[in-house]
């Protein structure tokens, strides 16, 4: 059996090609959607104390109850995987081994709310040991293994109780929110929690306890808003007596807190004098009794995200250029060296104590995301699961290879451009341009993606489709990311079309027939493109920003428009207008799709609503499609079909086909 986008008949590609289908129809590219959207995938890979096992989550679509399962896997050096934990109608996730290897803690909502949980991994039920009133956010066992702390949200209060039964639901803004605060409870059965921390004066991140269980150091924010985070400091609390003392409190964003193997030191991220949103984060080091932050990382031009402490040094994740690897940070030099390249792009990780056992979770350009174990002194890492198997009848996917090329500025941008199977060159094919999020999203030479756009098919009918990393995207240094400063969607623009320029100079593209689009960020350079550009014969626009005032005064996060256009528009409304796709609008040309979220607090609906009239209002053909009930993605999978189809059906019948198998005539 081969993959279903291989079957699509000549007969539907007629029918996409001339109007939208009906929802009762369920052709056979819709069942080729299905199977992507059905992959299991693997991630968030958690090594055992003594560094045999591994646990690691697997999610999954459940089409019947319309949502994404994660449960939790075990595989061992003589064992081939199996599932830990099955939680009917919901999910098992955020998963850490306890000290001696005994048991296996997790939160699941087999209840009302999510609460933590504890498996032997040899087999047995899972028990319920926490069961408060807010729900827990995130656990981390003790040292000795005798006791959790865990973060909660704190439950309603008595106070906003009433005033809901009594004047109904409303909330005030930037006011009406519930704190998370940490607590500790003893490993058995019938222990009662204890609150280490209270109040209305701070909301608990990240934590992480001292090697001797004494204390607890702990990320914190004055709201539990998103937008707050640019405001993280570092306290210490004592877990016998719960005084809390300030450890970091710069200028900027301080948080991730990790205690050295021998407890007199504690490293920090912070974004020290650089911007929370673009610049690079760094990674401190400060006594346990407090003083001044001592940089480790001012050598190292990335965003480092941390592992593991160990006796070795500090392993941390960090992504160069379109690959993501694992590295080693020297505490007492700044030395950074090479750990693992392999897979190319490693999405998580995970060591022994000593740091000589590793787990991975990663994928290159011909596989799915697997589950590796290296281990100390071996040539290189062991693949433990086989996820890729899932595509065994899906025949030839393409290539995937990195391509650069010249903006109209000078600077040199890179990007993926993934290949049809049997490609040969010498013929001009369509190009379908997918652009990524963020703006420091990195776009990866993936073998299978996880966006709505039917990429796999596109490329079954001859397409190419590229994948830029425009300027601002990670990977590439903080120069770079800090070129689209005052500068965005004109300069994200120029990277775009000259990259779609390069190939169609190099005779790879038809310049009749190319499409952009993309989600976030990429859906507000789609628009800026829509309004700016002839070159593109459809564009989508998903959850993208249209009018940068009107995004400003909407968004969660206000300071991130206040970052990279560097200042409100009351004081600059010149740099809104100049990179709001809305002042362009009558320039508009090209056929846009446009799809949001009913519920997004990052990119609001108005924007979606404000690009859709405008458009409408200088007769430009559009369609705007609102998912119900979401938020910034779609994340169930009925409505993630949706999507795709809807994409699909656009772009098939905007882009014309040819004798050279366009994308209608498969």
């Amino acid at each position: 059996m081969r993959h279903p986008a291989f079957l699509i008949p000549a007969a539907l590609a007629t029918l996409l090609g001339a109007r939208a289908l009906p929802a009762e129809e369920t052709p056979a590219v819709h069942e080729s959607f299905r199977a992507e959207i059905s992959l299991k995938r693997a991630g968030g890979p958690r090594i055992s104390p003594d560094g045999a096992w591994i646990a690691y989550s697997v999610t999954s679509a459940d089409w019947e109850a319309n949502r994404f399962d994660q449960e939790i896997w075990l595989v061992g050096p003589r064992s081939a995987p199996f599932p830990l934990t099955r939680t009917e109608g919901g999910s098992s996730t955020g998963h850490r081994w306890a000290p001696d290897g005994s048991l296996v803690g997790f939160l699941a909502d087999r209840g009302d709310r999510r609460q933590i949980h504890l498996i032997p991994p040899d087999g047995g039920e899972a028990w319920a040991l926490t069961s408060t009133e807010g729900e827990i956010g995130s656990f981390r066992f003790s040292p000795d293994g005798g006791r959790i702390a865990f973060a909660a949200t704190d439950p309603e209060p008595e106070a906003l109780k009433e005033r809901h039964e009594r004047y109904g639901d409303f909330d005030f803004e930037d006011r009406d929110f519930r704190m998370s605060h940490l607590w500790v409870i003893p490993v058995r059965e019938g222990a009662a929690p204890r609150r280490l921390t209270g109040g209305d004066g701070f909301s608990v991140g990240s934590f992480s306890w001292s090697p001797d269980g004494r204390e607890i150091a702990f990320e914190h924010r004055p709201t539990p808003q998103v937008d707050s985070f640019r405001l993280g400091d570092v306290s210490v609390v004592d877990v016998a007596s719960g005084t809390v003392r300030p450890l970091a409190a710069g200028p900027g964003r301080e948080g991730g807190p990790m205690w050295s193997p021998d407890g007199r030191h504690v490293l920090v991220s912070t974004s020290a004098e650089a911007s929370p949103y673009y610049g690079n984060t760094e990674l401190a080091l400060i006594p346990r009794e407090g003083g001044s932050a001592h940089i480790l990382t001012g050598g190292f031009d990335e965003n480092p995200s941390p592992v593991r402490w160990t006796p070795r040094g500090v392993f941390f994740l960090a992504s160069q250029r379109t690959a993501r690897k694992l590295l080693l940070l020297d505490p007492d030099s700044g030395e950074v060296t090479p750990v693992l390249d392999t897979p190319e792009m490693i999405a998580a990780a995970d060591t022994s104590r000593d740091g000589s056992v590793i787990a991975t979770v990663g994928a290159d350009r011909t596989s799915l995301a697997e589950v590796f174990r290296y281990r100390e002194g071996a040539d290189a890492p062991r693949r433990l699961t086989d996820m890729t198997a899932q595509l065994a009848d899906w025949g030839d996917l393409g290539s995937r290879e990195l391509v650069r090329w010249n903006s109209e500025d000078g600077v040199e941008i890179e990007g993926v451009l993934m290949k049809p199977p049997g490609w040969q060159p010498g013929r001009a094919a369509p190009l379908f341009v997918v652009i990524h999020g963020g703006p420091t999203g990195t776009s990866r030479p993936q073998l299978v993606g996880r966006s709505v756009y039917p990429v796999l098919e596109w490329l079954q009918q001859g397409a190419l489709v590229l994948l830029p990393n425009y300027r601002g995207s990670a990977g590439y240094g903080a120069r770079f990311r800090a070129l689209n400063v005052r500068n965005l969607g004109v300069g994200d623009a120029w990277d775009v079309n000259s990259g779609v320029e390069a190939l169609v100079s190099r005779g790879l593209v038809d310049p009749d027939r190319v499409a952009a689009m993309g989600w976030s960020q990429g859906g507000y350079i789609s628009a800026f493109l829509a309004t700016t550009s002839d070159r593109y014969r459809a564009i989508s626009v998903g959850a993208g920003i249209s009018n940068w005032v009107t995004y400003y005064v909407n968004t969660d996060i206000h300071g991130f428009t206040r970052e990279y256009l560097k200042a409100n528009p009351w004081d600059d409304p010149g740099i809104y207008a100049r990179t709001s796709p809305m002042t362009t609008i009558r320039s508009a040309r090209t056929p846009t799709l446009i799809q949001h979220g009913e519920f997004d607090a990052r990119v609001p609906t108005p924007n979606a609503y404000e690009l859709y009239q405008g458009l409408s209002d200088v007769g430009v053909e559009t369609s705007l499609v609102i998912y119900r009930g979401f938020g910034h993605g779609i994340n169930k999978p009925r409505e993630r079909l949706a999507a795709m189809a809807h994409n699909w059906e656009w772009f098939a019948r905007h882009l014309p086909a040819g004798a050279d198998s366009g994308p209608t005539s498969p």
